[in-house]
This record gives structure tokens, C-alpha cells and sequence, in this order.
């Protein structure tokens, strides 16, 4: 009886080759959309982990002041309870480098000394070259995994006040234990003051274990013998905060795809049932048994569900790794290998499919109940009296008569009809939450009220190692040179170096900005501009990872020199390594920076080609171009993708739509015939058709605008690395929310129009011939 069973369905499948498209589309679009969510997910999360395991990584990187706490004291703290193994104590050193070295800005680094990179805790990679075995040798720590490393080798470093260093060696650290390593020879020849343990304890799954555990390590030391503590929590947010602003929209996508998929699942099943009443009579007549019945009608949703779930797999597997790669652009992803788990195709193969089926099961189960002569002689029509009180009121309003037969037939069909409504529903939430979030990121895209209409040039200076001519002219003289420029307003300065904060491994840059207007560039959201002396502004992403908040007091060590800064404000975005002071902080500091960069605010009419010109033939060694407000890879990228999804989302909608339409046709057919045999023409019978489901789109408008205001809002404000004012997330307006509101329309009178066309061309007498 299996091959009978699988006949029936076969030609269940042939016979309903619409509404199995349907299906096919739905899930295909679905699979896609779960399978790219999960993907980013999961490269957020497993390689991290994955990597930092293979490194043996360190759970918390220690610094200790070793005029407090000598190394015998330290190495015995590797025995205490919660630790599960331990390394160093390895003698650290901060210099600076006072020119630009292997690419990075001038600033300090931190060299440890260790004999090779293998241990217990924190293996180094290395990436090209060798260990350091000699004074004089240094391996630099990169971040970024991959090849060509090789350029960087017999490279110098000099850096002040020691003696210099030639480059062996290029690793990584998961840990980030150091930005460098020499050997314990060279580094007690610097004689440095501190000191530092690499721990890994027994339970490190929150930031409350490590800090408790690190307690009891370092308990019986003096209290201020440790200067600072790295857990790897913090690197592990720091690795997966860029991805973690795609992962909020993506699931929200992927889980409205998903819920989508299954509601048109069974209104499809719950529709063939209905309406193959005669059918099922007939198979059971043949001598199908109540559950063979079943499986015929989950095996004819099945077939479709696995075909689209394959082509959704094979397209969603394909699209992954462009976003994965976009998605961790920058960041420095050490060994870590950004693949998206292998098990997820699997998973999204087998697991679609399934759900499908037991979305399909739960309305074909209907069919068990139903006996043979029954189901033979109930035929597809609804049943009498469902729908028709309020079917009857409206035949008495003033509405022409197609509308009003259209606006009563979704009452024939209830539970059908909320189906229908929930899908245009989620359409109607994924239409008002992308537009709710591309207008949020247009917005901070958007310069300041007084910069509007203006145009910027952009003016770098060049430098030897970027392979450009090195000014002649001094940065006051390059300054006063541009505020003389042809049409120039105002001109910002930027001078940046690299500092270390304390308390922490890693180093920031800072950026200093003088000259006019010096809050411009930094575009504060939150808090004030750093204007005065001694204040600095920080983004979300970096206060985050430093567990500081506005108000906050931070210290900076530029080249042996400390910088107490104030945060006084916090940007729209912002670097996780970056902080941003003034010219008058520097000031105080008493360092003299080189300029970087200018930017020179135009008059208004102002010719910037002629400013341009102007500024090379002052002097060679400056670049200018204009600048164009265009946005910045992560949110177009977000942007994109809301569309893309929004469309697919859209579309899905839209064939619930057309399913459920197509199967009102399917049973009226009668009713239409006898419509048009009374002089009902072709446009009526389309008015009526598209009006039945137009009601819908109205109401689910009503319904779905304000859920997806509040997801937008929900989703906007738990963004990471990125931190919107009130005005940046209250983007709606009246004709916004209209706009929005028709979507519901839009989606239902898309899906009507093909099958209320094929509606209008139902032949009278073919169709009263045959009921």
C-alpha cells in the first residue's frame, strides 16, 4: 500500500501544481532567510571560542607591580584553588616608539619576555618568521590571520630610550597577552617594574566567576600589586560586536520568514483538505486507511517543502560567507577561522522540512476524522450559514455590488481567513520595522543642521611611508595656508597617537581635533562635546568594552606621560579602540602632535575645484579631495539587506495571499458561474475577488504598523556598537504610517489580481457543467 500511498500524493502534487510553487517559494525564501541569521550567529559566537581553545587562551591576562609582589609570590599563585593552569610569571616592559613603525602610529608598546610561544596557556601562533632567540629580536603581535606577513620580517623598530629591534617574527595571540615578545634576557637588560600571569580557570562562564576566581589567585598579595586584568569576556565581546548589530534585524527576519512559512503551510493543507473533501471520500472508498489519507496530504506539502528547502539551503550557504565577511570587516579575528558552522545546512535541510510536516500534519489530521460517504457527498462549498448575517448587511449598504459580495466572503472561511491576515500581519511588521531602520541609519548619516548643503574638503598629509611627498610647510603654516584658501569657512584639525590605558593590555588611539568647530567631526548623540581641557568622547562599543559610563574618568599614558581624561560624551558609532579629545588637551599635556589631517568647511557657492587647486599648488606634499557623504560599509550593508529581506518577506506574503485567493476560487466556482450567468462581468468578478482580501490588507495594517514601531524601537536601542538619539529613532510621520499601513493593502491586492484575472475568465457553462 506504500506505493499507492505515494502515487496519490504524486498526483496530489501534479494536480495542485500552483499551490505547490507556493510552497516551494515560501520555503525556499524561509530557509534562506534562517539558514543567513544563524550563519552570522554562529561565526560570531563559535570560532572565538573554537580558537581561543586551540590556543590554550588565556581566561584573564595579570599585570603585577613587581616591587610589591616579587616573582616567587606570583609563580605560587599558579597552585591556587580555581586555577587550572597558569604561565609566567614573564617580565613586561611599555616603551615608545616615537615615528610610525610597521604601519602603526607612533605610541607605546608593551613587549613581555618569553622563551617560546608554546606553554600552558596562550600557544602563539606564529604567523611568518621565528621566535625571538637572541637580543635584539622582537616577534610583533598582529591581529589579522592570513598571509604576507612576510614583508614585516628584518624590519627595525626603534624605540626610545633602548636599544633597537629587528623583527624576527609576526604572531597572534587570541589573549592579546602583549604587542610583542623578547627574549627574558633582553627584557631584564630594560629592567622593568611589572610583570604578568596568564591564568585559565576551572569555571570562567561569566565575568562575575572570573573576577571571583582571580580573587582567590591573587589573594594574600598586596591590594595594589595587581595594576591590571584582561578576561577574555571582554576580547570575546570585542570580537563579536561588529556582527552583533546584523544578528538583532537578521533574527528578527529570519524568525517572521519562519513563522510566515508555517502559517502558510496550513492554510495550504488546511485549504486542500476543505476542499478535496471528494477526494478524500474517494481515496478512502478505494480502501485507504485514515492514516494513509493523512500522509498523502503531508506528503503532497513535503515534496515542495524539500525541494525548496534544498534550493534555499544551496542559495543561503552561498550568500553566507559575502555577509559573514562584511559583517567582521576590520576586526581582528586572530586564528579564528570565520566559517559558518558546517552543521547548519544540515540542520536547515532536515530541519525546514520537518517543521513543515508538522505544520501540515496538525490541518491534514482533519482528514482523519472524516468518513468516506461524508466526505463524498459533502462537496467544496462553505457551509451553509457561516458569514451570512454580516454577509446580508452588506448586501443592504450602498457599496456596489461586487464589493460587498467581496467584503463578505472572507466570513464564509474564518479560520482561513486568519490565517491569510496573520501572514499579511508579519508582512505588514517587516515592511514598517526595515523602513523604521533604514530611516534610523539615513539619519545618522545626515550632517549636523548647520553643515547642511555644504561641501567639505578633505585634506590629508602626506607622509614617507605611505609613499607620499612629506609637506614643506610646517602644521601652523598649513593651517594658516588653507583658512587663506578661496572660499574657505572653517578649517578642523586632527592629530592622533597611540596610548595605553591604564589598567588595561591593549593600547586606543586618541584623537585630538583643534581648530574651528571641533565638535563637528565628532558627532555627539549623547552627553556634550569635548571642548575643553581634559575631556574626551567615546563610543558605545568602547565604553562597553571598558565598563564605563558618561561621567566616567579613564588615564592615558602617551610616552610615559599620564592623560586623566573626563568622558563627557558619547558619539553615534564609534571605534572600540578609539577615544577623542581636543586641542586643548594636548595642549595641557604639553606634547606637540603632527597633523594627520584637515578639513576645510566651504562657503556657501564656494568652487571646490578651485580650493582644491589652490591647496596643491600651496604645497605638494597636501591631499585634498572632496568629500562624499556616503554611508560606511556596515550600514549600507544593513540597509541592503533589510530590502532584500523586506522583498522576500513581502513576496512570501503575498503567495499566502494568492493561496488562499486561488482556493476560494477553486470552491466557488459554482457561485461565480452563476454570478456571471446573471450579468456580472469580468471587472466585477476581479473588484470582487481583490476587494474579499483588500478588507484584510486594511485591518492587518492596523495591526501590524504598531508591532513593528515597537520591534524597530526594541531593536535600535539594543545595537551595541551603535547608540541613537530619540530624534534618530522616532522617524515616523504621518505620511510614513500611511505609506506603511498600505503595505497590507499592497501585499493583498498583489497576491489577488493573478487568480481573480482567472476568475474573470471562468467559462459560464464549463463550469456549470461540470458542478
Amino acid at each position: 500500500m506504500t506505493g499507492a500511498v505515494w502515487r496519490a500524493s504524486r498526483a496530489a502534487v501534479k494536480r495542485r501544481r500552483l499551490q505547490t510553487i507556493v510552497i516551494g517559494l515560501v520555503v525556499f525564501c524561509s530557509t534562506t532567510t534562517i539558514l543567513l541569521a544563524l550563519a552570522v550567529m554562529g561565526a560570531a559566537r563559535a570560532p572565538f571560542d573554537v580558537a581561543f581553545g586551540q590556543q590554550r587562551g588565556a581566561h584573564v591576562v595579570a599585570t603585577f607591580d613587581t616591587a610589591k609582589a616579587p616573582a616567587e609570590r606570583l609563580a605560587a599563585t599558579a597552585k591556587r584553588p580555581g586555577v587550572e593552569a597558569a604561565a609566567g610569571p614573564f617580565a613586561q616592559v611599555t616603551l615608545d616608539i616615537p615615528t610610525d613603525w610597521l604601519g602603526n602610529a607612533p605610541g607605546p608598546i608593551t613587549l613581555v619576555g618569553r622563551a617560546d610561544p608554546a606553554g600552558p596557556v596562550d600557544r602563539v601562533t606564529l604567523l611568518a618568521g621565528r621566535w625571538a632567540t637572541q637580543p635584539g629580536e622582537v616577534v610583533v603581535q598582529t591581529s589579522f590571520r592570513g598571509t604576507g606577513w612576510d614583508v614585516l620580517l628584518d624590519r627595525t623598530i626603534a624605540p626610545a630610550g633602548a636599544p633597537p629591534l629587528t623583527v624576527v617574527g609576526v604572531a597572534t595571540s587570541m589573549s592579546k597577552s602583549a604587542g610583542g615578545w623578547i627574549t627574558p634576557e633582553q627584557v631584564a637588560a630594560l629592567h622593568p617594574v611589572s610583570a604578568q600571569m596568564l591564568y585559565r580557570f576551572t569555571d570562567a562562564s561569566t565575568e562575575d566567576r572570573v573576577k571571583a576566581d582571580l580573587a582567590r589567585a591573587t589573594k594574600g598579595l598586596p591590594g595594589d600589586a595587581l595594576t591590571s586584568a584582561q578576561s577574555y569576556l571582554t576580547l570575546k565581546q570585542a570580537f563579536s560586536a561588529p556582527a552583533d548589530s546584523y544578528l538583532p534585524f537578521m533574527s528578527v527576519f529570519g524568525g517572521l520568514g519562519l513563522v510566515v512559512a508555517v502559517l502558510i503551510v496550513g492554510n495550504v493543507v488546511s485549504g486542500a483538505v476543505v476542499s478535496g473533501y471528494r477526494h478524500i471520500g474517494v481515496l478512502k472508498a478505494l480502501g485507504f486507511t485514515p492514516r494513509q489519507v493523512v500522509t498523502v496530504y503531508v506528503t503532497m506539502v513535503s515534496v515542495p517543502a524539500v525541494v525548496g528547502s534544498v534550493l534555499g539551503t544551496v542559495v543561503g550557504w552561498a550568500l553566507a560567507r559575502p555577509i559573514i565577511d562584511t559583517a567582521f570587516s576590520g576586526v581582528g579575528t586572530g586564528t579564528a577561522a570565520l566559517d559558518p558552522p558546517l552543521w547548519l545546512p544540515f540542520a536547515c535541510l532536515v530541519g525546514v522540512p520537518l517543521l513543515v510536516a508538522v505544520a501540515a500534519f496538525l490541518p491534514a489530521s482533519r482528514a482523519h476524522r472524516i468518513s468516506a460517504a461524508e466526505a463524498i457527498t459533502a462537496g467544496s462549498a462553505p457551509r451553509t450559514g457561516r458569514g451570512l448575517r454580516i454577509q446580508r448587511w452588506l448586501s443592504g449598504t450602498r457599496l456596489p455590488r461586487a464589493v460587498s459580495l467581496g467584503l463578505g466572503q472572507p466570513f464564509a472561511r474564518p479560520a482561513r481567513t486568519a490565517l491569510t491576515m496573520s501572514s499579511i500581519v508579519l508582512g505588514v511588521v517587516t515592511v514598517t520595522f526595515a523602513t523604521g531602520l533604514s530611516a534610523t541609519l539615513l539619519a545618522s548619516l545626515e550632517p549636523p543642521e548647520a553643515d547642511n548643503g555644504r561641501t567639505f574638503v578633505h585634506v590629508q598629509v602626506g607622509s614617507a611611508d605611505a609613499h607620499q611627498r612629506v609637506p614643506k610647510l610646517t602644521d601652523g603654516q598649513i593651517e594658516a595656508e588653507l583658512r587663506s584658501t578661496p572660499g574657505a569657512d572653517q578649517v578642523t584639525s586632527r592629530a592622533f597617537e597611540q596610548a595605553a590605558v591604564v589598567g588595561y593590555t591593549q593600547p586606543v588611539f586618541v584623537d585630538f581635533y583643534g581648530g574651528d568647530a571641533v565638535e563637528r567631526p565628532l558627532h555627539v548623540v549623547k552627553g556634550r562635546p569635548a571642548t575643553g581641557p581634559g575631556e574626551a568622547i567615546a563610543g558605545p562599543a568602547f565604553l562597553d568594552q571598558h565598563g564605563l559610563k558618561l561621567g566616567d574618568r579613564i588615564t592615558l599614558d602617551l610616552g610615559g606621560r599620564l592623560l586623566p581624561l573626563t568622558i563627557v560624551g558619547e558619539p553615534l558609532q564609534g571605534n572600540a579602540r578609539s577615544v577623542q579629545s581636543n586641542a586643548a588637551t594636548l595642549a595641557r599635556l604639553g606634547m606637540k602632535l603632527h597633523v594627520v589631517e584637515y578639513s576645510v568647511r566651504l562657503a556657501p557657492g564656494a568652487d571646490a575645484d578651485a580650493c582644491i587647486k589652490a591647496i596643491k599648488e600651496a604645497d605638494p606634499g597636501l591631499y585634498p579631495n572632496v568629500v562624499t557623504h556616503q554611508a560606511p560599509g556596515p550600514i549600507a550593508s544593513v540597509i541592503s539587506f533589510s530590502t532584500i529581506f523586506t522583498i522576500l518577506l513581502c513576496v512570501v506574503a503575498s503567495l499566502g495571499v494568492f493561496n488562499t485567493v486561488l482556493l476560494n476560487i477553486r470552491e466557488r466556482r459554482r457561485d461565480i458561474g452563476m454570478l456571471k450567468s446573471i450579468g456580472m462581468t469580468p471587472r466585477q468578478v476581479v473588484a470582487m475577488t481583490v476587494t474579499s482580501v483588500s478588507g484584510l490588507g486594511v485591518v492587518s495594517g492596523i495591526i501590524g504598523v504598531p508591532v513593528g514601531m515597537v520591534a524597530h524601537r526594541l531593536i535600535v536601542e539594543h545595537i551595541k556598537i551603535l547608540v541613537f538619539p530619540e530624534s534618530m529613532i522616532n522617524v515616523w510621520h504621518a505620511p510614513v504610517l500611511v505609506a506603511v499601513a498600505l503595505a497590507g493593502v499592497f501585499i493583498a491586492v498583489l497576491g489577488a489580481l493573478l487568480p481573480s484575472r482567472r476568475a474573470a475568465q471562468l467559462p459560464i457553462a464549463e463550469v456549470l457543467h461540470n458542478e
